[in-house]
């Protein structure tokens, strides 16, 4: 018996969890799915796709989907040496370089400056890569020389066709779910970190405390937040906020993540406190209170990894609430603005260019899909992470 006994192994709590979800085949899928997107929207730099920004109204406008080749840096209007990405590299290398060999035979400080003020000016302006790409950050830009030094001039053929400025939809998806995940992650955890220490201080301290907390939670619901958003967005479109935004070194668009989550913790905090309120009288709890542990460490360190569980579940589902919110509210135009770009951006432009004439549908077909997949492999996550984490499903198929 007793070796018998010492054969059996115990399975913890998130190891019985993983278990039931890998055999749900859905959860399984969308899981394999979201990967593969996130991998993808990462390395988008380093793909050989157009430009998302560059446009050609001239000979490009609303083509459909076709593998025809293209060049980077063909367009005559880039005025790119040779019509090609790498000779204008090569070209604009050279000319840096000869500033910079000037710049070091300079003995005059002042004139030093200026060249060294010259070469920045013209890095902005007329490098390559920021004719092509808008305001490349420094890992992007890394991969973006490791893209050119890989495929060259190659770029993959416009095969979601272009829009109505002739940019190529292809390029515009892949850089749109950048931004359309980023919002969907930054402002999911902002909700969670507000969230999870809002409702859980509020179910641990119980009482008056508990009570004000949750009138706030009760009057901020009654608040239209859509109209709040679309204020604080018209607000921080002011030039004048602009400019001090950038003096501080303040993005807009970060700013739009934050307040986005900033509205979506309400539900986190209740859900957090009725869990908290449950636990509270534990066992477990009384035991750190005895050895005099502090309330802040009895939150954060005993009772918040307990409801972890639930959180994942709440976060898998906040996240495609979040993203239809940016999208929504990019598709009325008080979201992301070009010259971003996000999947909500994509569809208002492809609404816009619908016609009763001509019919367009690959500048929303391509947009809608990516969007409509994204949403339901999350919700299909989550549905499968809430079953997996339920000990009530625990001896069910």
């Amino acid at each position: 018996m007793l070796d018998e006994s010492k054969q059996v192994q115990g399975v913890s709590l998130w190891q019985d969890a993983w278990k039931r979800l890998r055999r749900n085949k859905a959860a399984m899928a969308s899981m394999a799915t979201l990967c593969i997107l996130g991998i993808l929207a990462f390395l988008t730099p380093l793909l050989p796709l157009q430009s998302p920004i560059d446009k050609d109204l001239n000979n490009r406008r609303f083509l459909p989907p076709s593998l025809e080749t293209v060049v980077m840096g063909q367009r005559d209007g880039l005025k790119f040496k040779d019509g090609r990405l790498t000779a204008q590299l090569a070209k604009f290398e050279d000319e840096i370089g000869e500033l910079r060999t000037k710049q070091r035979s300079e003995s005059d400080p002042d004139k030093r400056d200026a060249i060294d003020e010259q070469i920045e000016n013209r890095i902005e302006v007329e490098h390559p890569f920021n004719q092509l790409w808008n305001e490349l950050d420094s890992v992007s830009w890394g991969l973006c020389e490791l893209r050119v030094s890989i495929f060259g001039d190659y770029a993959i053929p416009s095969i979601f066709g272009t829009d109505q400025l002739g940019r190529d939809l292809l390029a515009r998806v892949f850089w749109g779910a950048r931004v359309s995940l980023i919002v969907g992650i930054v402002a999911t955890l902002v909700s969670l970190i507000i969230g999870v220490s809002y409702g859980a201080t509020a179910g641990y301290f119980g009482g008056i405390v508990d009570t004000i907390m949750m009138r706030i939670v009760d009057v901020l619901y009654s608040i239209p937040f859509f109209f709040v958003v679309i204020l604080i967005m018209t607000f921080l479109g002011d030039d004048a906020i602009k400019k001090r935004m950038n003096e501080i070194g303040i993005d807009q668009i970060m700013v739009f993540y934050v307040v986005i989550g900033a509205i979506y913790w309400l539900t986190m905090s209740r859900v957090v406190r009725g869990q908290v309120l449950s636990l509270k009288e534990e066992q477990f709890v009384e035991s750190a209170r005895t050895v005099g542990a502090s309330s802040s460490r009895i939150i954060f360190r005993h009772l918040v990894p307990n409801v972890l569980g639930i959180v994942i579940v709440y976060l898998t589902l906040t996240i495609p609430s979040v993203m239809l919110f940016e999208a929504f509210l990019s598709f009325l135009g008080m979201g992301v603005s070009p010259p971003d770009v996000s999947w909500g951006l994509l569809l208002k432009d492809g609404v816009d260019a619908l016609s009763s004439v001509k019919l367009f549908w690959w500048v929303v077909v391509f947009p809608g899909a990516a969007l409509a997949a994204t949403l339901f492999a999350l919700n299909f996550l989550g549905d499968g992470l809430r079953d997996a984490l339920d000990p009530r499903m625990k001896n069910r198929d």
